[in-house]
């Protein structure tokens, strides 16, 4: 049985006052249970005072982003090290803003994938189609390539220490959101491409939905037999709406 896992992405939103008011009312208020974890990926700058903040509760922090690089003249870039040190225990690579807004390849994507990996990191690979690539049904071909990419880099095994994030860039942001059963679709079909190369892992490999989750619609989704949590953005700023897919998760 895999755990859901709710990850809030912050995106480059925050500051310090407004970090230490939102954890708190997350930290306070993390539903009761198990079968889930929580994970928040606050900006760069921010995430050694939001480890600090959430040390000894059940919040997961993350980063948004990570350097292939692990040391040198990359002015600018953050190392996987860096991360581990500040105490990440996962990074999302390959989100569709970097690969839209700075040109990030599958092949560069693979690169900090594997990165991360050899840091202890975690990687949540994230995958997804635009509005243009859905209504000319090429869905899965671009799902495919994004995975098959780092497939060739990394391998199945791999896979055993990451998760994988499906993001529908159409219903990002634009209160656009897939339904169950076109999200179910597609996680069903990664997991079937992963499982084309080994069942067992295929089996175990978290797949979160990432396209505007809400306490709303989160339910329905996590109701979905290969959908095990989601990438969550805007509604992962606010306390009360982040606990209310957490508790969609604890009841799923």
């Amino acid at each position: 049985m895999r755990d859901f896992l709710i990850a809030g992405n912050w995106k480059m939103n925050g500051s310090s006052a407004a970090n230490e008011a939102l954890l708190a009312g997350i930290v306070a208020g993390v539903p009761g249970g198990s079968g889930f974890s929580l994970l928040v990926c606050p900006p760069y700058p921010y995430i050694a005072s939001v480890a600090a903040r959430v040390a000894g509760s059940a919040v997961k922090v993350g980063a948004q982003n990570v350097s292939e690089h692990e040391s040198g003249a990359y002015t600018g870039e953050v190392a996987p090290s860096m991360l581990a040190d500040l105490g990440c225990e996962y990074v999302i690579v390959g989100h569709s803003e970097r690969r839209a807004m700075y040109g990030e390849s599958s092949f560069q994507v693979a690169a900090k994938f594997q990165a991360a990996q050899a840091a202890g990191i975690v990687p949540i690979l994230c995958v997804g189609e635009t509005l243009e690539e859905r209504e000319a049904g090429t869905t899965e071909s671009v799902v495919d390539y994004q995975l098959g990419a780092v497939l060739d880099a990394a391998g199945i095994a791999a896979f055993a220490k990451a998760v994988v994030a499906y993001e529908p860039v159409w219903a990002i942001g634009t209160g656009m959101t897939a339904t169950p059963e076109q999200a179910q679709d597609v996680h069903r079909h990664i997991r079937a491409q992963l499982s084309k190369k080994d069942a067992d892992i295929a089996a175990q490999v978290r797949i979160l939905y990432g396209g505007s989750m809400k306490g709303e619609n989160a339910a329905g989704l996590l109701a979905m037999p290969d959908i095990d949590g989601g990438l969550i953005g805007g509604a992962s700023l606010k306390a009360k709406d982040f606990l209310a897919i957490a508790e969609a998760a604890a009841r799923s």
